[in-house]
C-alpha cells in the first residue's frame, strides 16, 4: 500500500489541520499504532513538506503493511528539531478495535452532546480508523469541539 496523493484528512479537520499546524488524525493514528510521541512543538518544527509527507501515509492498522511511517518520523525529527520520538507501548486491545461494544467514552460524549449514542451494530460497522478518530476524540472527560462534526460525518449525528 503505498502513499495517498495527498494528505488524509476528514472534512471536519480541514479549518484546524488543513495548513498542518496541527497534526491531522492520520498523523496521530500513524504515532498511536507505532507507539511514538511527538508534542505539537516538534510537529510544528518540521518543514512543511515533511508535514504533508507524513499525512500521507495510509492508515491500515496492520504495521507490517507500511512500516516507513516511523522511520520517516526519525529521520525528520533528527535532521530538524534534533531529538527522537518518544516511545511508549500502544495498547494491545484498544477500545476502537472492539466491535462487540461502543466505548465508554464515546457514549458519554453522546450524552454530553445530546447525541444518541450509536448502536454495537452501527459501531461495528464503521471503518476502523473512523472508530478509532471517535475514540480518540472522545478520551478526556471534557467534549471535544470536534466531536460532534466527526459524528456528523461518519454519519452518526444528524
Amino acid at each position: 500500500m503505498g502513499l495517498h496523493e495527498a494528505p488524509l484528512l476528514f472534512d471536519f479537520e480541514v479549518v484546524s489541520s488543513e495548513d498542518l499546524t496541527y497534526m491531522p488524525m492520520s498523523v496521530r493514528f500513524n504515532l498511536d499504532r507505532f507507539g511514538l510521541r511527538i508534542s505539537l512543538a516538534q510537529w510544528q518544527v518540521l518543514p512543511h513538506a515533511d508535514r504533508v509527507l507524513l499525512a500521507r501515509f495510509p492508515v491500515d492498522d496492520d504495521t507490517a503493511i507500511e512500516p516507513n511511517f516511523d522511520h520517516a518520523l526519525f529521520e525528520m525529527m533528527r535532521t530538524h528539531a534534533n531529538v527522537e520520538p518518544d516511545w511508549f507501548t500502544p495498547e494491545a486491545e484498544p477500545a476502537w478495535r472492539n466491535t462487540a461494544a461502543v466505548p465508554d467514552g464515546l457514549a458519554r460524549h453522546c450524552s454530553l452532546a445530546d447525541l444518541p449514542t450509536p448502536s454495537v451494530q452501527r459501531w461495528a460497522q464503521l471503518d476502523p480508523f473512523k472508530r478509532y478518530v471517535l475514540t480518540k476524540l472522545s478520551r478526556k472527560p471534557e467534549a471535544s469541539h470536534d466531536f460532534v462534526p466527526a459524528m456528523r460525518e461518519f454519519g452518526l449525528a444528524p
